[in-house]
């Protein structure tokens, strides 16, 4: 398969721009599973931050429901994209490239959290705020999911 460079960084970046945790609970969901990633990160191998990782994303996910949720774009959201982003964009770039692949999801998350905001607070005045929010989990989980898999299988192809 041909390199694919920082696509996957920046995909995930994507994911970072909706949902903060997403990306790094699936990203510890893999190496909980056995899966590597192409950018090396220490992080990912220490057991407190797997399952905390997973924990915070769970955690999101019911948060997001609440009236008194903060929007995304608030600077503490921002700066939680900033993190999650960067380090799952490092994990997922190719060996050697990790500084890229932070930069390029960082990139990607942090102006796609202001469309992203957009295009929740329009679908929460047509169907509710629960039900646009279980929407976007569905699609930013799949996001989620679809790229690490993709990522790591496409390692395996190199």
């Amino acid at each position: 398969m041909k390199n694919t460079g920082l696509l996957y960084s920046a995909l995930i970046g994507a994911v970072a721009s909706a949902r903060s945790m997403t990306p790094m609970a699936t990203l510890s969901a893999a190496r909980l599973l056995g899966k590597s990633t192409p950018g090396k990160l220490a992080l990912l191998d220490r057991p407190l931050f797997r399952f905390g990782a997973l924990f915070m994303g769970a955690g999101e996910l019911a948060g997001d429901k609440m009236k008194t949720a903060p929007d995304r774009t608030v600077f503490l959201g921002l700066l939680a994209r900033v993190a999650s982003a960067g380090i799952a964009g490092a994990a997922l770039a190719p060996k050697g490239r990790e500084q890229a692949g932070a930069v390029a999801a960082i990139a990607t998350a942090v102006p796609l959290a202001y469309v992203t905001l957009d295009a929740r607070k329009s679908a929460m005045k047509h169907i509710g705020q629960t039900r646009s929010g279980l929407i976007e989990d569905a699609l930013i989980i799949a996001g989620g999911i679809a790229v690490v898999a993709l990522a790591l299988g496409a390692q395996g192809r190199r």
